[in-house]
């Protein structure tokens, strides 16, 4: 299984429960698809940069989850039919940190060794 990251947007102005509801459907999702939910955060209440359907703010929920790479492109597909999610992404998270290279930084550290 891999790693993966979701965030889910659901509308801001439902009431807790409805909120909730939503969230543990996607959580049941991604168990039926023999995955495993390990975390999930609320990041509350944020206005949207640009109304989506018709609404001006969304309940943001991060979640991060591991699955099968076959079941990412089956979740991918359910959570657009639902109707209660406003957006949705699911992106892979890496297992390593990827330096950048020639960073500012870096480089003054190579100038200092250099003198």
């Amino acid at each position: 299984m891999k790693p993966y990251e979701l965030v889910v947007v659901v509308d801001g102005k439902a009431t807790t429960a409805k909120r909730k509801a939503s969230v543990e459907k996607v959580e049941k999702l991604i168990t039926t698809l023999k995955g495993k939910v390990t975390e999930t955060l609320d990041w509350g209440v944020k206005e949207l940069a640009y109304p989506m359907k018709k609404l001006t703010s969304g309940a943001y929920f991060i979640m991060q989850v591991e699955l099968l790479p076959e079941a990412a492109k089956t979740i991918n597909e359910r959570l657009r039919l639902e109707e209660d999610i406003l957006r949705y992404l699911l992106m892979t998270k890496e297992s390593k940190l990827v330096r950048i290279r020639n960073h500012p930084k870096e480089l003054e550290d190579t100038n200092e060794q250099k003198s």
